[in-house]
């Protein structure tokens, strides 16, 4: 127990209470303390909602506060927060699971808790918006192999991205065996003319061995018009002179001067990009509102004024295991060849619900709150005595109008939770249950490689995030709860600000993130004490942590990774700082300097986990303050 808390206790024992402490403390924690306020009929009030029914209590009796749900004290006595009287808490045998929340009529009727039945409803055509990359056609993609095999003495084409017509030279090769024939073919046709005069079955004789040695020229790749050439001249060449087939442009040479080829062997790949492959990914929930043939307008960010048209031609029957997506094939016509393999596409694809098919499920949009791709509704449960809830974990798919459809996790005619679920959420946080904060994001499963594909410009875009939350931590170490409070604003509307629109790994992680940092930014600001807001704190730091890891450091300074192992009873924190010394958020003055730094992140560089054991860190500057933790 620190001291800040010891004479908070000691002078509510001693002394009347603040009424101002009170009125404050109704004004802004009033709906989470209803949640478990069980049985009582009106709401507390200093002078006697606290006062003991029973002095003579069941031993197994657990003691709570109002006002403060998160105590639980085997004994009566003190709020050892605010320093009013315990009130019991119901039986044990009633005590909720990690995932329900159960209330009194009265709690429900002031949180003003509202539920919506889930139906089937027919939903309207929506524009369906995708990421993806412009990939090569495959069926244009052409080898240029040696038709013999030899030196390979001259490169024609001697760099990637070189456009090609069908039938120029590519490459020359010295090779032994269009030597040999076409020394065959010239003295075969030498024999001819010799023979003009002669017995006609010779004279067939001598034309059957030049026809062979045509042949066998034309075995080794000697075209016809090759042949021609090769038949009027003196003597016979070294040289073979390989040609292309294919119109296009030379994506990868394999071929170097110098070095022997046999026959067959792969010289170039050549690309026809009159028409490309747009590569949509689309999730699950996607898939139902796609099919073959639907229209899709492409937008390229370097040609952000031009709209390119295709349709969807393939389907991948499987997801992706990893990242939970379908490949979505659409074919655009690239006749000026400014579509280039490899750029990222934003993709829009009108949506359609089939004629005949069953009506989805839909429950209203202020129902789900989301954690990443995964999202959590209170299901009301219908056969409780008391009004009970239980957080559940759903699939949507894409929004149409002020209504998800629903993939999987209800069922017909279930109530949920439509008015009031940030506040059964909050008393699930507050009491350590299963709450949305505390529900793992799947979106942080997608990608094994950590650190994404940022560059420096998008980094930067995160800077003011970071330095509100920083300013959140420098405050609550301060134990000044209203600037804290007015930093989480700020970092709300910077989380909101910025967008990342480049690589598209990046913005699928940024898109899903901002989310968590946005929905605690405004838990924090709601947050009735400076107890219950370092609690928020503690997930938000961990949102902030990832940051570093998957985007990097995106200040002009360092920013240190910081660990308290007292904080919560014990259990443990992380937080993120700037200062070279420990400065403690979770206990402020009471112990600002329990902790430890155990990691720096310089500029520009990312927070490295246990898994990047290739990569290397910049060493903490500061490990724990002299004499060890100042408890």
């Amino acid at each position: 127990m620190t001291t800040q808390i010891r004479t908070w206790i000691k002078n509510s024992r001693t002394g009347p209470i603040d009424p101002v402490i009170v009125l404050f403390t109704l004004g802004v924690g009033f709906a989470a303390g209803l949640l478990l306020a069980g049985g009582q009929s009106s709401p507390p009030k200093h002078s006697d909602a606290h006062a003991h029914t029973d002095g003579n209590a069941k031993k197994d009796t657990i003691w709570t506060c109002s006002m403060h749900p998160q105590i639980r004290q085997p004994n009566p006595g003190k709020c050892p927060i605010c320093g009013m009287d315990l009130i019991p808490l119901a039986d044990d045998g009633d005590k909720p699971g990690p995932r329900t929340v159960v209330m009194s009529e009265r709690a429900k009727l002031l949180a003003q808790i509202g539920t919506t039945e889930v139906r089937r409803r027919k939903m309207a055509a929506t524009d369906l918006r995708l990421l993806g990359r412009i990939e090569p056609n495959e069926t244009a993609v052409k080898n240029v192999t040696a038709w013999t095999g030899g030196r390979i003495d001259h490169l024609h084409v001697k760099v990637t991205g070189q456009s090609v017509r069908a039938g120029q030279v590519v490459a020359t090769l010295y090779s032994p065996e269009v030597f040999s024939a076409h020394q065959d073919l010239l003295v075969a046709k030498k024999q001819v003319e010799k023979m003009k005069d002669g017995t006609e079955s010779a004279l067939n004789a001598v034309k059957r061995a030049l026809e062979a040695s045509r042949t066998r020229l034309r075995l080794l790749g000697v075209d016809e018009n090759e042949l021609s050439n090769l038949e009027q001249q003196d003597k016979p060449t070294t040289k073979a002179a390989i040609r292309t087939p294919f119109a296009g442009t030379v994506t990868e040479r394999v071929a170097t001067e110098g070095a022997y080829v046999s026959t067959g062997a792969l010289l170039y790949r050549v690309v026809n990009l009159s028409s490309v492959w747009v590569q949509l990914d689309a999730y699950e929930s996607d898939l139902p509102s796609l099919s073959k043939g639907q229209e899709v307008e492409i937008q390229v960010e370097g040609l952000a004024n031009e709209v390119f048209k295709g349709a969807i031609t393939f389907i991948d029957p499987t997801l992706d295991p990893a990242r939970r997506v379908a490949r979505v094939r659409v074919e655009v016509k690239n006749r000026d060849g400014r579509l280039r393999p490899g750029m990222f596409v934003e993709a829009e694809v009108k949506s359609s619900i089939k004629d005949g098919a069953k009506p989805p499920l839909v429950i209203p949009e202020t129902a789900p709150l989301f954690t990443g791709h995964r999202a959590i509704v209170f299901v009301e449960d219908v056969k409780a005595t008391r009004p009970t809830y239980l957080a559940r974990t759903v699939r949507l798919g894409l929004k149409s109008g002020n209504e998800y459809p629903v993939i999987a996790g209800l069922s017909e005619g279930e109530r949920v939770v439509t008015k009031g679920a940030f506040t059964l959420d909050a008393d699930l946080q507050i009491r350590g249950g299963e709450s949305m904060m505390t529900e793992p994001d799947d979106s942080r499963h997608e990608d094994t490689d950590r650190i994404l594909p940022v560059t420096t410009l998008e980094q930067k875009k995160t800077g003011p995030v970071m330095t509100a939350y920083l300013e959140i931590q420098k405050q609550l170490a301060a134990d000044d709860f209203n600037k804290a409070k007015t930093a989480s604003a700020v970092l709300e509307k910077a989380a909101k600000k910025v967008q990342l629109t480049g690589a598209q790994a990046v913005s699928e992680f940024w898109n899903a993130h901002r989310k968590h940092i946005i929905m605690q930014a405004k838990s924090f600001s709601a947050a009735a004490s400076i107890e219950q807001a370092r609690g928020v704190f503690e997930t938000l730091s961990n949102q902030m942590i990832v940051l570093l890891e998957r985007i990097g450091n995106p200040l002009d300074t360092s920013v240190r990774l910081t660990f308290c192992p007292m904080a919560f009873g014990s259990k443990g924190a992380h937080w993120l700082q700037p200062a070279e010394v420990v400065d403690n958020p979770y206990y402020g003055n009471a112990m600002r300097t329990c902790g430890e730094i155990q990691k720096t992140i310089d500029a520009g560089t990312h927070l490295l986990t246990e898994r990047d054991t290739s990569k290397t860190m910049a060493p903490a500057t500061q490990t724990a303050p002299a004499g060890g933790h100042n408890h």
